[in-house]
């Protein structure tokens, strides 16, 4: 599990693993849906803790970069590009413990919500 947590990208299944271990209290990270609100509205992953939409980026990136800096954060979009983006500025910037949630939510087999 804790090699999971320290990996650069996961797919859909390895995050389905991570949530469940989460809800059993054995993992500890902060999934973040990076798509818009109207994607968010239409169906997202069951377990993620909030939407920060790319279009907003740069108002929300550096106060959610400072507290986070210590924490596992899964970022997660529609196909894994935007994500891998945001992943991408967060790790160059020294956030090493980000990942991306690759073939996003298209790939995703679990609970979505509405």
């Amino acid at each position: 599990m804790q090699m999971l947590l320290e990996k650069n990208d996961i797919n859909s299944e390895e995050l389905q693993t991570l949530l469940q271990l989460r809800k059993e209290g054995k993992a500890d990270f902060v999934l973040v849906d990076v798509r818009e609100d109207m994607e968010w509205n239409m169906g997202h992953i069951k377990g993620a803790d909030m939407l920060k939409p790319t279009s907003t980026f740069q108002q929300w990136a550096q106060d959610f970069f400072n507290q986070t800096k210590d924490k596992t954060v899964i970022f997660t979009c529609r196909t894994g590009s935007r994500s891998a983006q945001v992943q991408n500025v967060f790790r160059q910037n020294g956030h090493t413990r980000s990942i991306n949630h690759f073939g996003g939510i298209v790939t995703y087999h679990g609970e979505i919500e509405k």
